[in-house]
């Protein structure tokens, strides 16, 4: 089968992303074309000496190829018409129009594409792209239209803008949708009814392997038992009045907090604290040591728009280590409730966090680390294979031969 992905991450960008993952591995049994964003005029202007602006300069001039191969079964497409930047617009009607005039033209390479390599009778698989995707289903008839819901954008001012009209319709028109929360795929079940939860791969094999790293020099001072979080420290996501509770509440803890910090919390009391450790920015490889160095693990998350429905990565990364860990309580973590401490208030954390110092055992870290392993992306894209399957006759067209 033949697949066509657009979405949000270009293939480019050195950050890794859920679709770039999920691509590899569709790419194991099926070919895939993986096809990043159309180049658009602000960005051009705004950024015209970034080379891989220059590069979808020269596609879009015919100075390069608009195709690149990845592996035996994946190709990358530029594509070779600009649109052009429509979200300032406050009118809805008129974006609607000019969005659509976009869709177009990004269809047009995407056509081009699709009739170079021979795929016929594909399947588009739609990264959370509201606006450049949303009318890809009319314009390129996919054999089956699939959206993928990784993040709730909406809370984001940028896609709320015109989002909240565009993302509902969406979600209805799509054949098939998917989400890597359950949260996510309740949205998205609220317009399409065949809308499935399948799960979140993980690359964690440097959080398993990490199991027994020696301390970090700055931890290792410090003194039991050591509280910690792993991640961006931002005010937005984190529950710093927690933070400060846990602190104060418990002297006699340490709380160690790896990160980069935003400027509210590089303001906050939290620096005054005794017991609180700042580390600062550490690379992903040392991570493994600093969370092993840790009696328990916490994730605290402010309960809003932008949190809710994410799926916590990183508490994988704390499971897969084998470590006792405490979390806010989300639709998203109830996956997690048999193997996570799940707590709503201040007073939670406090009263979790002890019945995780107390309760650790061999077996229960056997146990996460297990739990942990089974979030693959084999596994997730098996779920999609699965949610594919589960739709009527008429509409998968007997794709059930091919998953």
């Amino acid at each position: 089968m033949d697949i066509v992905i657009t979405g949000q991450q270009a293939w480019d960008v050195e950050i890794g992303s859920n679709c770039k993952n999920i691509a590899l591995e569709f790419s194991r049994q099926h070919r895939v074309l993986y096809v990043n964003s159309p180049l658009d005029r602000i960005s051009l202007l705004k950024k015209s000496a970034d080379p891989k602006i220059i590069r979808r300069r020269e596609v879009i001039d015919r100075k390069l190829n608009s195709i690149e191969k990845i592996n035996r079964n994946l190709w990358v497409l530029y594509p070779d018409r600009m649109i052009e930047s429509i979200n300032w617009i406050p009118s809805q009607f008129i974006f609607n129009r000019l969005n659509k005039r976009n869709n177009r033209i990004f269809a047009s390479s995407i056509e081009r594409a699709v009739k170079s390599l021979g795929f016929s009778d594909f399947i588009h698989f739609n990264d959370n792209d509201m606006f450049r995707s949303f009318y890809l289903k009319d314009f390129l008839q996919p054999k089956l239209s699939i959206y993928y819901s990784r993040d709730f954008m909406l809370a984001v001012d940028y896609w709320k803008k015109h989002g909240t009209s565009l993302e509902p319709q969406l979600i209805a028109k799509s054949d098939l949708c998917v989400a890597n929360s359950t949260y996510l795929a309740d949205y998205c079940r609220k317009y399409n009814r065949h809308s499935y939860y399948v799960g979140q791969g993980c690359d964690l094999q440097l959080f398993m392997e990490g199991v027994g790293s020696d301390e970090p020099a700055d931890i290792s001072r410090i003194a039991r038992p050591r509280i910690g979080y792993v991640g961006a420290l931002q005010s937005i996501r984190l529950d710093m009045e927690l933070l400060h509770y846990i602190a104060v509440t418990r002297p006699d803890w340490n709380l160690v907090l790896v990160g980069p910090e935003d400027n509210e919390f590089l303001q906050s009391s939290l620096h005054q604290l005794p017991n609180v450790t700042f580390t600062g920015s550490r690379n992903i490889d040392q991570l493994p040591a600093y969370i092993n160095s840790f009696d328990v693990c916490i994730n605290p998350q402010l309960l809003n728009e932008v949190t809710i429905g994410n799926y916590p990565r990183k508490i994988d990364e704390y499971l897969a280590m084998g470590k006792p860990t405490v979390a806010t309580r989300t639709d998203a973590m109830s996956v997690f409730a048999e193997y996570v401490y799940l707590g709503k208030t201040k007073e939670d954390y406090v009263s979790l966090i002890e019945k995780a110092l107390d309760e650790n055992s061999d077996s229960r870290m056997e146990a996460r680390r297990a739990f942990a392993a089974s979030h693959t992306w084999e596994n997730s894209v098996g779920d999609i294979y699965k949610a594919i399957n589960e739709l009527p006759a008429n509409t998968t067209l007997n794709l059930t031969q091919h998953f």
